[in-house]
């Protein structure tokens, strides 16, 4: 059932490959972070966003769906007229 729950999020995220994206992302130790760019690419396990280029630490991040799924990750799709949140979808 979590296999089908990881292929929704996949899907809902395939939808917006080339969009600006915001993540929060648990960084361990009550630390939040968050960071912007662009959701560059998805594949099978995992997805890959090119972050902005103000965040000089790295050029590219990856998370896998499970992160989303178990709410490490929070994704923000950021469009012209409204933000579209994808969280964890409950089972």
């Amino acid at each position: 059932m979590a296999n089908n729950s990881l292929l929704e999020i996949k899907h809902s995220l395939d939808a917006h490959v080339g969009q600006k994206i915001m993540l929060r992302a648990n960084g361990g130790r009550r630390k939040t972070v968050e960071r912007t760019g662009v959701l560059e690419e998805t594949y099978p396990s995992v997805f890959i966003v090119k972050l902005d280029q103000e965040q000089q630490t790295f050029k590219r991040v990856s998370y896998s769906y499970a992160d989303i799924l178990t709410a490490s990750v929070e994704v923000t799709i950021c469009g012209n007229n409204a933000e579209i949140v994808i969280e964890h979808i409950k089972v």
